[in-house]
């Protein structure tokens, strides 16, 4: 009952990216354009590595989730942004502002680690080669798959938690195109001092962390694999580099928007349509143009394809 008296509102009006209907037009076609584009890529990449025999390893196993995981989550966020850039006025109701907010943080928090894992992975396989099929074996890999979902789960179920106990009375404008912890907060008509101190920490925090431990593995894996034969040095050093890209990709917006007191910035709206639309989308791009057993995989797919 104290529940239903304290919160008034039952729906958020979304704000959108810009109120500039010519900047709403041009942000529309493009994002629409990218999305139908590269989102059938990531299925592609899926329905290789799952098709092709040769690509069995650890490596392409969580390649194939990372693909899913970031086009899962760029549906959170894009559908909607592409249809209310088509509406007068952009609603969303309470209940299902918060279902975007969990889904958002428990596929985001997944994503960021399953990126530990894959890092796990290549330190295992470059810096103890020898003991890589005892300790990334498939019971492994499925194990630390579960262990990243729950992991995400846990994350987010604790936002939704401290959001779920806020009063919301109005106002009830969000000064964002989707639900996001930053800008639902500031509707609360209560002090959040203490909640916003705690998101920060469940958030910024553990993106923090997770950032410079993998980028303390990848230095780490470097710094082994020097004494590597050229042509194993070459492959190690590149496949490093295109985690260490999508590491940057990933953490960079998202350390932005959650490591810091929930205050507006005005790059803040360009840096969310990255961070929940964009780099999602790119991540499994990037890793396919720099793997050659997944580009050669997948030319091998559409040339049977074609041909049949």
């Amino acid at each position: 009952m104290e529940r239903e008296n304290s919160t008034v509102v039952t729906e958020f009006i979304l704000l959108g990216l810009t109120q500039s209907q010519d900047a709403q037009l041009l942000v529309f076609v493009l994002v629409l354009i990218f999305y139908l584009i590269i989102l059938p890529g990531n299925f592609l990449i899926i329905l290789t590595i799952k098709s092709d025999p040769s690509l069995t390893a650890p490596l392409y196993f969580f390649l194939s989730n990372l693909a899913f995981l970031d086009a899962s989550y760029s549906f959170i966020v894009a559908p909607r942004m592409l249809t209310d850039f088509l509406a007068e006025q952009k609603v969303i109701s309470y209940r299902g502002c918060i279902t975007q907010l969990f889904f958002l943080h428990f596929l985001g928090a997944g994503e960021m680690f399953l990126l530990v894992v894959m890092a796990f992975d290549r330190y295992v396989a470059l810096c103890r080669p020898l003991h890589y099929s005892t300790v990334m074996k498939p019971r492994v890999c499925y194990a630390l798959l579960l262990a990243l979902w729950l992991g995400g789960f846990a994350h987010s179920i604790v936002q939704v938690a401290l959001i779920l106990h806020l009063p919301f009375c109005g106002p009830n404008q969000l000064d964002n195109f989707f639900c996001d912890v930053p800008q639902v907060i500031k509707l609360a008509c209560t002090d959040t001092f203490v909640v916003e101190l705690l998101m920060v920490s469940n958030s910024g925090l553990l993106t923090l962390l997770c950032f410079l431990g993998l980028l303390a593995s990848y230095a780490v894996i470097l710094c082994r694999v020097k004494g590597h034969c050229s042509e194993g040095k070459n492959k190690a050093v590149s496949t490093c580099t295109t985690h260490i890209i999508i590491v940057f990709l990933m953490f960079g917006p998202a350390i932005f928007i959650y490591t810091r007191p929930f205050r507006a910035f005005p790059a803040d709206k360009v840096i969310s349509v990255f961070h929940t639309v964009i780099f999602p989308l790119m991540n499994p791009v990037i890793y396919t143009l720099r793997n050659q057993e997944v580009k050669a995989s997948v030319r091998r797919l559409l040339n049977r394809h074609i041909v049949c």
